[in-house]
């Protein structure tokens, strides 16, 4: 009995395995949904999602996001360990550890996984992340990333549909403020509203803006901004 347990949850682990590697071959070439877009349809609640090429986003959303949550990433990949060291270290437990999630690992999460913090998830992250960075360059990562993630309490997926819903606007034209105030509210769109932001969304935008003025432009130098 134990060997025909094992022996299912070896195949089970390998389909797995190939279906991602599959699908992350399959959404070089078209937009990719995530896990939770597909549950809100399952369950029949409403999702909305323009996808936009990374060229038809504004470089002031792309400079804003990534400074917020992977500044380093045309210098590692997939997996930040310096990041990870650290929120290890400023954590009471390994469990306890928050952040260190690189868009690789955000990506992988959103299309393969579930949310939470759950150490097995993380863990499967960092594997999945490496191939996506083996297989994609780091402008598709975040085209991706840019296009998938949740950013409004009412099934809003990503950044047209985020414009739209705070401004009123396409993503292709948010200023350097309104690129901030969205990247500053990523962490929890929901608490977080963007089309009404409160003082503490507000400072956070504003630290946004003062990193990505630091950064000059050095964190996105990979992805080939044109605008």
């Amino acid at each position: 009995m134990i060997r025909k347990i094992v022996r299912f949850v070896l195949w089970a682990v390998a389909i797995y395995a190939a279906a991602v590697a599959f699908l992350i071959v399959l959404y070089l070439f078209v937009p990719p949904v995530s896990t939770l877009m597909v549950a809100r349809w399952v369950t029949g609640q409403n999702v909305v999602r323009h996808w936009r090429p990374l060229e038809q986003i504004s470089p002031n959303l792309v400079r804003a996001v990534v400074v917020s949550e992977d500044a380093r990433i045309c210098s590692h990949r997939g997996v930040d360990w310096r990041e990870v060291s650290d929120a290890i270290a400023d954590a009471d437990e390994l469990s306890d550890a928050r952040g260190a999630s690189t868009i690789a690992m955000q990506t992988a999460r959103n299309l393969f996984l579930w949310q939470g913090r759950q150490l097995v998830r993380k863990a499967m992250e960092v594997p999945i992340a490496y191939v996506i960075t083996l297989v994609w360059q780091p402008r598709r990562v975040v085209e991706v990333y840019l296009n998938i993630a949740q950013w409004g309490p009412n099934g809003e997926f990503g950044a047209e549909a985020a414009a739209q819903r705070a401004f009123g606007k396409s993503a292709a034209n948010l200023t350097p403020g309104e690129a901030a105030i969205l990247a500053g509210s990523l962490p929890n769109p929901v608490r977080r509203n963007a089309a009404r932001p409160g003082p503490g969304l507000r400072r956070v935008a504003g630290q946004v803006q003062v990193r990505v003025a630091a950064d000059g432009g050095a964190s996105v130098q990979c992805l080939d901004l044109r605008r």
